[in-house]
């Protein structure tokens, strides 16, 4: 009996562990990410800085780091390199992740899309050293 309550007991704990952990672990769909993206499209561009700074090369790059762009400080002072997983969180909700930042969006709020996004920007951002 004991057992069985501690078993129900860890389910239950698991189950309720925060959305975000789940967000990161999703498996992401580069053609839906694509559609997606198209939400960026009015600020970012694969190739070229536009209002935002351009996605070529953007994983393993990092933040705030582009030579051609005007980042916020708080930007520029965020310190961590573009994975699924620091993307992931910035891209939730990027005035909270980097309070300061010059991306005044609120966010991709729904995981799946955020981890479709993610793999469409894995799949369309080549190595940074092309992008240079």
């Amino acid at each position: 009996m004991r057992a069985f309550v501690a078993a129900s007991l860890l389910a239950f704990l698991i189950a309720g562990l925060p959305i975000e952990r789940a967000a990161v672990a999703a498996t992401g769909d580069p053609k839906r990410g694509e559609e997606v993206y198209h939400r960026c499209l009015a600020c970012h561009s694969l190739e070229h800085n536009r209002v935002g700074p351009r996605q070529c090369g953007l994983f393993g790059r990092k933040a705030g780091s582009l030579k051609d762009y005007s980042y916020s400080k708080a930007m520029k002072n965020y310190g961590v390199i573009w994975n699924k997983k620091t993307l992931d969180h910035f891209l939730e909700n990027p005035m909270k992740a980097v309070p300061g930042t010059k991306m005044g969006y609120a966010g991709v709020k729904d995981p799946q899309e955020r981890a479709d996004l993610i793999a469409y920007l894995k799949q369309a951002t080549p190595n940074p050293a092309i992008c240079e």
